[in-house]
């Protein structure tokens, strides 16, 4: 099993992951921004409050995540 380990904001709604099999990379999640508790973190601001918590990011109104959606989407970089 997959899991977040650290995580950085780099710009809007892209961040920079490490997981704990030592890939990392970034993820722009702009379009999977939807539904009801996504909704908050369409505000670039609000989207950087986030942190590396159960495994994944999470967000203070609940969002989050699944390690393996984040981990299969991610841009490595060579």
């Amino acid at each position: 099993m997959v899991y977040v380990v650290d995580a950085r904001h780099i710009s809007e709604f892209t961040l920079w992951l490490r997981f704990n099999d030592g890939t990392e990379g970034e993820i722009d999640l702009r379009d999977e921004l939807t539904g009801p508790i996504f909704e908050p973190l369409r505000d670039p601001a609000y989207f950087k409050n986030f942190k590396v918590d159960l495994d994944t990011v999470t967000w203070p109104n609940g969002a989050d995540f699944a390690p393996e959606f984040l981990y299969d989407h991610l841009r490595v970089r060579a």
